[in-house]
């Protein structure tokens, strides 16, 4: 592990590791503090919690917002829930996959772009819905979408 790894899952355990259902809040600390959760945290959080490395590792897989890896500079969540489905987000679910070449879950090579998808933003009167870096938007009609994903395209962070 890192030192800056180490150092986030040892503050974690420290701030967490007497509260009842600590995993969570543990995991919820090192995403904050990493952008992601490794997997070489695991020992560390089933020792301190008393809990089977299968255990953190099934909690970890069930969130998805708990990954394993970095992000890419930008983090693009399309909502996959009924309601945005009904009002076309399987359509822009292709269209964003085509544009950023990759499939969801993935990470573009170039490290521009992580898709994702989500189950509900809470935003289905607005729907279809996406999230980048955390700012929803709605009514994402094919013609905004690429209008959101040329900004990407053009941020060279």
């Amino acid at each position: 592990m890192s030192p800056a790894m180490s150092g986030a899952v040892q503050a974690a355990i420290a701030a967490h590791r007497d509260r009842p259902g600590a995993l969570l809040p543990m995991l919820h600390d090192i995403l904050a503090a990493l952008g992601h959760v490794p997997r070489a945290c695991v020992p560390a959080l089933a020792d301190a919690l008393n809990l089977s490395r299968a255990e953190v590792l099934g909690v970890m897989s069930f969130y998805h917002d708990f990954r394993e890896h970095p992000p890419g500079r930008h983090v693009v969540k399309l909502c996959r829930a009924e309601a945005c489905k009904s009002m076309g987000a399987d359509a822009l679910a292709e269209r964003t996959r085509a544009r950023l070449g990759i499939d969801f879950g993935q990470t573009r090579s170039d490290g521009a772009a992580t898709l994702e998808p989500v189950y509900c933003l809470g935003n289905c009167a607005c729907a279809p819905a996406l999230t980048i870096d955390g700012r929803l938007h709605g009514r994402v009609t094919p013609t905004r979408l690429d209008a959101l994903l040329d900004e990407l395209d053009g941020d060279s962070r």
